[in-house]
């Protein structure tokens, strides 16, 4: 990575560059003007009567209509605004929320990437001297692995290829080549810990010194660390760095080392939080995260409804970076569930269940019960004798409401969940008559 470039991004970040909303302003137009050449965006700016030029500053993003994730599902291949010539790779969606996606990157996108991830790594403390070992699919069309290991060399630090699963493999790899950091989704990291304390080694005295997570949440609201959270962090005595991302995004948010928020990367996206009507929620509070990631080519995407729940903060970092954050995913507005009165995600049932050590696999059904209620069903898989009215105390004195648990073989929920990019944890069943 150039130093000037380095040194630009952190200048932004610190709050030195008076001029960033003009930059973000001609970001956003510019970004519009390279959607229009989308057959999906090209057709509804011109049906509205909205041009580039009409932007005439960041307040303006608000009037700009919102994407959602049905949009893509539909017609993932009206969203294309590059020549099939200048596509270099071709990612897909983990398809947890609908059919996989499939998402064009042209060179500069990869470039642009691999940018976001480097200032990613900086701001989590990672330097050109660290090794850092990638346990995230690099292969079968998943961009993560690709991100990280981009960033990574982008920045100048040493990425070890390594790849999900096989825990013995990754010992080896850790004792052979010694990596100052683990990147990886933190249940796969805790399984990697405790294999290695059941095969006589001693995670804390292997030198890690930073955890980089994925996939999982590992923090609260407020940020504190999960049962997970907190069990990963002591097992390799090491502090965790939380990711987000999403493939159409082409864009991450990451942990500082202060640990309250994902750095949203001024160049890179502007963000909105809003509510079930579609209207900015004030800072602090709940709604669901709406990005625009600016400087695409591939697939550029204008006020795309993730479907997350988060929070937006704007004052200062601890770390010294100016840049606004978002809190720990909440949940999921799809999988938004009510029990009797009572909003509940499924991320905080998945919470609960963490401080159950015998637990090591769970998945939740969800069907119509009657109307404002869904009946929820909890399946949890052990290799230990658990009672379910245990579990079920547990969830009812967290929760303030009474779900129903099953026990069953580990082997067979962990079947049930496989499939796909990632573990499959919930199934609504909503809309089926069972």
């Amino acid at each position: 990575m150039e130093k000037s470039t380095l040194n630009t991004a952190l200048a932004w970040r610190s709050g030195k560059h008076s001029d960033l909303a003009d930059m973000q302003h001609a970001l956003l137009q510019n970004h519009v003007r390279q959607a229009m050449h989308s057959a999906f965006y090209n057709e509804k700016f011109t049906r509205l009567g909205l041009h580039p030029q009409d932007i005439t500053s960041l307040h303006d993003l608000p009037a700009l209509p919102l994407t959602s994730r049905q949009d893509l599902n539909n017609a993932s291949h009206l969203f294309q605004a590059a020549c099939d010539e200048d596509i270099v790779d071709l990612s897909l969606t983990s398809g947890t929320t609908g059919s996989p996606v499939q998402v064009p990157y042209t060179k500069n996108d990869l470039t642009r990437l691999a940018l976001n991830e480097a200032i990613a790594f900086w701001g989590a403390g990672v330097r050109p001297k660290d090794r850092f070992l990638v346990c995230v699919t690099l292969d079968r069309c998943f961009i993560a692995g690709l991100a990280y290991y981009s960033g990574m060399v982008e920045l100048g630090a040493t990425a070890i290829r390594s790849g999900p699963g096989q825990p013995a493999r990754q010992w080896q790899l850790i004792k052979q080549l010694r990596p100052a950091g683990l990147i990886g989704v933190p249940s796969f990291l805790l399984e990697m810990a405790r294999w290695g304390q059941e095969h006589g080694y001693s995670p804390p005295d292997m030198g890690i010194t930073s955890l980089i997570t994925i996939g999982e949440p590992i923090r609260r609201a407020d940020f504190a660390l999960t049962a997970l959270g907190e069990e990963l962090t002591q097992a390799w005595n090491a502090p965790i760095y939380v990711s987000y991302g999403a493939t159409e995004l082409e864009t991450g948010i990451s942990e500082c080392k202060q640990g309250c928020g994902g750095h949203i990367h001024p160049e890179m996206s502007l963000v909105e939080i809003i509510d079930d009507q579609g209207n900015l929620v004030a800072d602090g509070e709940p709604g669901e995260l709406v990005v625009t990631p600016l400087g695409v080519e591939g697939f550029p995407l204008v006020r795309f409804r993730t479907g997350d729940i988060t929070r937006l903060y704007r004052e200062p970092c601890a770390c010294g970076w100016q840049t606004p954050r978002i809190g720990p995913i909440e949940g999921r507005l799809a999988q938004r569930l009510k029990v009797r009165g009572t909003t509940i995600y499924p991320d905080i049932i998945f919470q609960t269940l963490q401080k159950i050590s015998a637990i090591e696999a769970a998945y939740i059904e969800v069907r119509a019960a009657y109307d404002l209620s869904d009946d929820i069903h909890v399946v949890v898989g052990t290799r230990q004798t658990l009672d379910a009215k245990e579990v079920e105390s547990l969830l009812q004195a967290q929760l303030r409401v009474r779900l129903t648990v099953e026990i069953q073989a580990l082997e067979l929920v962990q079947k049930t969940m496989s499939g796909g990019h990632k573990p499959k944890k919930f199934f609504d069943l909503r809309d089926k008559k069972i």
